[in-house]
């Protein structure tokens, strides 16, 4: 028998405060852009606020949230947050940049694989 369950959403609330703080948005500017109340969207951050899907949707795609690592918890092969905003800049970059950031890559695994 289905057993109905309330998702806490407190995990996604904390990833868009951190994105939001990254970016130098405020929580004004931010309302104002996705049409809701401040103080709702403080209750988003902090509270975990449960909102429409049209609105989880928009935030997640203003900040490259992957929504995968908060429903599916269990499956560690889908891409964090972090691993997509990550994408979003590599993506911008030109290729003589990316050679440095693989090289800063390579140094970086090469460093923790000596570590151990």
């Amino acid at each position: 028998m289905y057993q109905k369950q309330k998702f806490d959403m407190t995990a996604f609330g904390q990833a868009v405060k951190e994105a939001r703080e990254k970016q130098g948005l405020s929580r004004e500017k931010l309302s104002e852009i996705l049409d809701l109340s401040p103080r709702y969207f403080m209750y988003i951050e902090t509270r975990g606020q449960h909102m429409s899907l049209q609105k989880l949707y928009e935030i997640a795609t203003l900040f490259n949230i992957s929504i995968d690592q908060f429903f599916f918890t269990d499956k560690s092969d889908s891409k964090t947050t972090q691993r997509r905003q990550l994408d979003v800049m590599l993506d911008s970059m030109e290729e003589k940049d990316l050679s440095v950031v693989a090289k800063i890559a390579e140094t970086i695994k090469e460093a923790y694989i000596a570590g151990e």
